[in-house]
């Protein structure tokens, strides 16, 4: 089995993955720390999360502390943690209520490659739109946070238990960040469209208060009777109808102008505020 198990590991980085990360039975855990992994969190008696890296998680967290103030006592500290597939004002609604109720909001934008628009270009519409909230500081999520790593779930269709394991996960590792970074409020927006999120929603509900976390479920914005929908825009833009786009503004409150630049496709963010 070790032989099996180096194979592999030699395999990732002969393909340049130089940071690995591995779910694992907890009764088997001991087994890859033999070789070299440590573990970041588990679900008792069930799965633990593991990576190669002695000190990854620990780096992160120092990262995230370096580039954050340190909030005084009696300050409101928040967060959200954001996809943006892409960043529409029904994203910005929910930044600018959690910027009004705190005194400091951390963003976390989820940096995994693997939505319609580029994390590239979610960055930096993400930014643009909250550039006006001088009390937000946003933080790309790496590895640790609604990631391919924490949280696959979240990118690939599984069963209920799968979800809940890992959304359960993703919590502890966020709870761990929420801690150094003094984050008393998670802020989501409510999810009548998505079985996964609904359901990270719900034990987001259940699991963090435990921790003395509040989390904070906002009703979606309307735009003409209709919620603003990132998922509208995505099939939009996949149907290569930006004219309706467009058009359609007020519907979604959102207007993403599609250009090509060679082989590179981006989008060019403006609303209608």
């Amino acid at each position: 089995m070790n032989q099996i198990i180096t194979h592999l590991i030699n395999e990732q980085f002969e393909r340049g993955n130089s940071h690995i990360f591995l779910y694992t039975k907890t009764s088997t855990s001991q087994f890859f720390a033999n070789l070299g992994f440590h573990e970041i969190a588990r679900i008792e008696g069930k799965i633990s999360f593991m990576e190669n890296q002695r000190t990854g998680f620990a780096n992160y967290l120092a990262n995230l502390t370096a580039c954050s103030p340190t909030p005084l006592a009696n300050q409101r500290v928040a967060a959200i943690v954001m996809n943006a597939n892409p960043f529409t004002l029904g994203h910005l609604y929910l930044v600018e209520k959690a910027a009004r109720e705190n005194d400091l909001v951390h963003l976390f934008m989820v940096s995994e490659d693997k939505s319609l628009v580029p994390f590239a270009v979610r960055k930096q519409l993400i930014e643009q739109g909250v550039a006006h909230l001088n009390n937000v500081i946003c933080h790309e999520s790496g590895s640790y946070i609604i990631s391919s790593a924490t949280f696959p779930s979240y990118f690939q269709e599984n069963d209920n238990a799968v979800i809940e394991s890992n959304a359960i996960l993703d919590l502890q590792i966020f709870t761990r960040i929420a801690n150094v970074l003094g984050i008393q409020r998670r802020y989501v927006g409510d999810e009548p469209f998505s079985r996964v999120t609904h359901i990270y929603n719900q034990i987001m509900q259940d699991k963090l208060p435990e921790q003395g976390i509040e989390c904070v479920i906002v009703p979606r914005k309307e735009a003409n009777e209709q919620i603003i929908s990132a998922s509208a825009v995505r099939e939009l833009i996949k149907n290569g109808d930006f004219t309706t786009m467009k058009q359609n503004g007020a519907r979604i409150d959102i207007s993403i102008f599609y250009q090509r630049s060679g082989k590179a496709d981006y989008y060019t963010y403006s609303s209608n505020r």
